[in-house]
């Protein structure tokens, strides 16, 4: 469609045959050299496109770890205000008199609502510790007193609490702080 007309003077020339020969392994050799860059170019740019879908896949997982994270710490922190909570009721219940109607219907109010926050504690899997006749154990024992070992306790052996230890799972929530026979 777009050819190019010879003039007079190029019919001679385009229509001899040894000039065409001789163009051929010059236009062969140059289109194998393009075809080799091309090629360089394409593998290139493969592993361009691998490394940058490792990279995506590589912070999607590191996104989804830290929203994880965020997620446990603040479940953490809001159970560590929910125990706060509860080691005031049972402050407040260890000190109810309860001589009176009035002072034994608060101080059943108070236990009802004691009840009702450990429940949901433990619907949310966090369970308090068994501590008391219990050898301590640092990874989930705070010792904060030392008592002189009785016919009852062995040294070694947590005879109170001072504050009780929860777990959420199988993790230390918060360890209990706790007596312990010397």
């Amino acid at each position: 469609m777009n050819e190019r007309r010879p003039t007079n003077g190029e019919v001679g020339a385009a229509a001899d045959p040894q000039e065409s020969t001789a163009d051929a392994p010059q236009t062969i050799e140059s289109l194998q050299a393009d075809l080799a860059r091309l090629k360089s170019e394409v593998d290139r740019n493969w592993q361009q496109f691998l490394r940058a879908a490792a990279d995506l896949e590589n912070y999607r997982k590191q996104a989804v770890r830290q929203r994880e994270e965020a997620v446990a710490s603040t479940r953490r922190s809001m159970l560590m205000v929910v125990l706060g909570v509860l080691d005031t009721l049972e402050r407040a219940i260890a000190h109810t008199g309860g001589s009176t109607n009035e002072g034994q219907a608060i101080a059943d109010g108070i236990r009802l609502a004691h009840r009702q926050v450990l429940d949901r504690l433990v619907a949310l899997g966090v369970r308090p510790m068994e501590t008391i006749g219990r050898p301590f154990d640092p990874r989930v024992h705070e010792a904060v007193d030392a008592v002189p070992v009785s016919e009852t306790a062995q040294a070694g052996t947590v005879v109170g609490e001072v504050q009780r230890g929860y777990f959420a799972g199988d993790e230390v929530l918060r360890p209990a702080r706790v007596r312990v026979a010397q």
